[in-house]
């Protein structure tokens, strides 16, 4: 049997369709999807990941020997290797309060004193994914040789990599290779898997290093931002090595418009001509910046009636195709046209997987000469929005296309591989679609040619200035109008003609700001400055929106996101500058190219935080301060009724729990307890009882704005008889099952009026109208009900340890989680085309504490 692994699930249903004679036959393993076909008489099985099953963490611990040195161990106490710094203190130490252990450092722990331990704190590889590993590791037993088809990059490499690892733990002398393609076409795959070459350890090793130092670096930063002002209001302040810079950049922009001082000035517009050619042109004298100057040319004008043109001067200009996308090309190009990096990368990666599109994360810019640039024609020709001009493209022979500057031979530039139109697709995906199509077909086009106007006019001796372009060719603009300006078409005028002058305005302005980064240029200057790559980028900038260190599009730093950064700024400059950051990446370049090893670059990576760590350490109280008041803003929910200060969200420092509590504790005990989900303030007060909201967004649900107020009349509810107690039912007595809501937590649940006596509660979903049936749990005796929310009604059974639980399993769960429920008959919708941008998840990121 041969197996074949790749990185998504319906990557290895396409593979297995592509490859096979006849339509593959979809089996389980254990719980993972597998697909089963032939090919000339062998078995093969394809098996589809989900991205990374394999994650790095630290060691829990780290133990200091005399004989041995500093050693971590794992938490199922074997032993690691690990490399500390001989100036690190060793045990036993004076105190025994945690991190410190008789004999090492406790690393799981947010303490501050195991922060410069945690930077040289070993790393392993724990299961991400178990049960894939399972299904992955039976089929490894049987398999007479393996074939990695995971996407062709250093993260793909590293994820085929950690497969490889795990099948060799069972079937270590399996002969394995290497499919590298570009698309999801027959054509491309096929040749992929007759061309096996070997899995890439360097690029591999650069993507495991990758992992590694931003886990240390993420680690790290964020747990000393959080723990230098934690003040119970539960929010983590991520940092990270590419995620901090990036953040300076917008910053730093922030700062330049803050620091701006805007001049006024004065600019004189002249009406000419009359009817269809009337026209608009500026003084000579662009900007005025004295009042006085501006005053006087409109004092000479005023009583004139005609302009003599005393110039006219016409130039044609040559503008040149575009370059083919690459990854950073597309989300600026896309960002232009409302879509985000982080939305174009997960809809581009849905186009690829569904064989729409080339492999999207790539740098190349240059088509490869073995490219058949004529057949991908004929193949998007089948768009009649593309017929006409893709037949004209045809025509002319030999196409010859545009080159970047980028040329690697790793993939191609992104290019459509198959015809589509708005019917293949959710509107969102052809969006983007047709721009990656229209930008292929005018990489093969001709230039445009665009002719300029200038027209010099004279009012009573003073000059104003008409200009005018005109597109005399379209070439690849008539495919390609992004970007594209109207036509600004004056008429045919000539020197010593007269126009009627129709007088001139003279408004006041004011110079403008420097323009804040939009998420388009944002990507740019990250290439740029080399932050990141074409991979992450578009993550750390989603990362910081999700952290809230910057809002709105054109980016804006908010008051938590200014704060972190300067403090970093001020006291660890490095971590903020995107020289060091850059040096690392081109060290993990030289990884992939095989001249430096990963242990090498993980050792210098955090050398060099360990300096700027103990530059932070002795400033924890200057770094807190500096966060202090956004910190402070960040928590603001409102004003204390009875104290008049600001209402905060808090955690509790015994349990972790959100809440708001009044700012002047202990002297002001005033709390309100908050439901589940994500919390955020908004500025509108309650219309009902005038105090505070907040919207919470639950999992899996939309926003709601809700007063904070437990009593206000907006969080009542009143009370339902479900049904009758079966506890009290078999113990001979009567007693009434009654849902309400608790004023003070706001939980809601089913309780026995006898509750005192017989224990009987249920848990109920915190939103939904509640509706009592008549019908009890067959399988328990409890009352079913029916909670109402936006995705339909949900009959439930609410007993947590209801027995019919293990039978019907977890799909008909209510909305809480818990109880028996299943969806109403009544209630079933017509479903709903599936969006092809859900199907393929993410890469999952190797860092849970910050993305890079």
């Amino acid at each position: 049997m041969k197996l074949v692994v790749t990185e998504k699930n319906d990557a290895a249903e396409k593979i297995a369709d592509l490859l096979g004679a006849s339509k593959p036959t979809k089996d389980k393993v254990f719980s993972t999807p597998v697909y089963r076909f032939t090919i000339d008489g062998e078995e093969w099985v394809t098996i589809g990941l989900r991205g990374h099953i394999l994650e790095p963490d630290f060691t829990p611990t780290l133990v200091y020997k005399k004989s041995k040195g500093w050693q971590g161990v794992t938490a199922e106490g074997e032993v690691v290797a690990a490399q500390l710094p001989s100036d690190l203190e060793k045990p036993p130490y004076k105190t025994k309060r945690k991190p410190f252990l008789p004999d090492g450092i406790e690393l799981k722990s947010w303490k501050m004193d195991a922060l410069p331990y945690l930077v040289y704190a070993p790393i392993e590889k724990l299961p991400k994914e178990k049960d894939i590993i399972r299904s992955l590791k039976n089929l490894a037993k049987k398999c007479d040789s393996v074939i990695i088809a995971t996407d062709f990059d250093r993260e793909g490499e590293l994820i085929g990599s950690d497969a490889l690892s795990c099948i060799q733990e069972v079937n270590p002398t399996a002969p394995v290779s290497r499919a590298r393609y570009s698309a999801f076409t027959k054509e491309e795959i096929t040749h992929a898997f007759s061309n096996l070459v070997e899995l890439d350890r360097d690029l591999a090793s650069a993507g495991a290093s990758r992992q590694d130092i931003d886990l240390i670096w993420g680690a790290v930063l964020t747990r000393y931002l959080t723990l230098v002002k934690f003040a119970g209001y539960g929010n983590v302040r991520s940092s990270g090595r590419v995620q901090t810079p990036t953040l300076a950049l917008i910053v730093a922009k922030e700062r330049e418009r803050m620091a701006f001082v805007p001049e006024d000035y004065w600019v004189i517009q002249g009406s000419f001509g009359s009817g269809e050619g009337e026209f608009t042109a500026p003084h000579a004298t662009a900007r005025f910046k004295v009042q006085a100057e501006a005053e006087a040319v409109m004092g000479r004008v005023a009583k004139a009636s005609v302009a003599s043109v005393a110039a006219v001067e016409s130039k044609k200009r040559t503008v040149r195709p575009p370059a083919p996308f690459n990854t950073t090309s597309l989300m600026a190009a896309a960002a232009a046209e409302g879509i985000s990096p982080a939305r174009t990368m997960r809809i581009a990666e849905s186009l690829y997987m569904d064989g729409y599109i080339s492999y999207p994360r790539v740098d190349n810019t240059v088509y490869p000469s073995s490219m058949s640039l004529e057949e991908t024609v004929r193949t998007i020709a089948g768009n009649p929005a593309y017929t006409e001009y893709c037949e004209a493209l045809l025509r002319k022979g030999k196409l010859v296309a545009t080159r970047g500057k980028q040329e690697t031979t790793d993939h191609p530039p992104i290019y459509p591989t198959s015809k589509a139109t708005p019917d293949d697709m959710p509107a969102a995906n052809y969006k983007l679609y047709n721009l990656i199509a229209r930008r292929f077909l005018a990489t093969l086009s001709e230039a445009a040619v665009i002719e300029g106007t200038k027209v010099s006019l004279d009012v009573a001796g003073e000059s104003f200035a008409a200009r005018g372009d005109v597109l005399v060719k379209p070439g690849f603009r008539a495919i390609y109008p992004y970007g594209l300006k109207k036509d600004e078409q004056l008429p045919a005028l000539s020197v010593g003609d007269t126009v009627a002058f129709n007088g001139a305005t003279c408004t006041k302005k004011q110079t403008e700001p420097p323009a804040r980064y939009s998420q388009g240029r944002l990507i740019q200057e990250m290439e740029k400055l080399g932050l990141g790559t074409k991979s992450t980028r578009h993550a750390i900038i989603e990362r910081l929106y999700n952290v809230k260190y910057i809002q709105n599009d054109p980016i804006e730093p908010s008051q938590l996101g200014m704060a972190v950064c300067d403090a970093l700024d001020k006291y660890a400059p490095h971590i903020t500058h995107p020289e060091m950051t850059a040096e690392l990446e081109q060290e993990m370049n030289n990884i992939a190219e095989g001249k430096t090893t990963k242990g090498d670059v993980v050792l210098d990576s955090r050398n060099r935080l360990a300096s700027q760590l103990q530059a932070l350490l002795p400033k924890a109280e200057e770094v807190k301060e500096a966060l202090a008041d956004a910190v402070a803003a960040d928590a603001y929910v409102g004003v204390c009724p009875k104290c008049g200060k600001d209402l905060q969200i808090r955690a509790s420092q015994k349990t972790k729990s959100m809440f708001i509590g009044c700012s002047g504790w202990p002297d002001c005990d005033v709390t309100y307890p908050l439901p589940k989900g994500k919390i955020e303030s908004v500025p509108e007060l309650c219309p009902t009882c005038g105090m505070p909201q907040v919207k919470v967004t639950a999992f899996r649900s939309k926003p709601r704005v809700v007063c904070i107020d437990p009593n206000c009349a907006t969080n009542q509810e009143p009370d339902v008889v479900v049904g009758e107690c079966p506890t009290c039912r078999a113990a001979g007595k009567t007693g009434k099952l009654i849902a309400q809501r608790n004023p003070r937590t706001l939980k809601r649940f089913i309780r026995c009026e006898n509750y005192e006596e017989c224990e009987t509660s249920y848990p109920l979903p915190q939103y939904g109208n509640l509706t009592a049936t008549e019908e009890v749990c067959e399988h328990c005796g409890a009352p079913m009900v029916i909670v109402t929310t936006a995705r339909g009604p949900w009959k439930l059974c609410p007993n947590f340890d209801c027995p019919g639980k293990e039978k019907d399993g977890q799909d008909g769960k209510a909305a809480s989680g818990k109880g028996r429920a299943s969806k109403k008959a009544p209630a079933k919708k017509a479903p709903a085309k599936r969006s092809a941008s859900k199907k393929a998840a993410p890469k999952a990121s190797a860092e849970s504490e910050s993305a890079e």
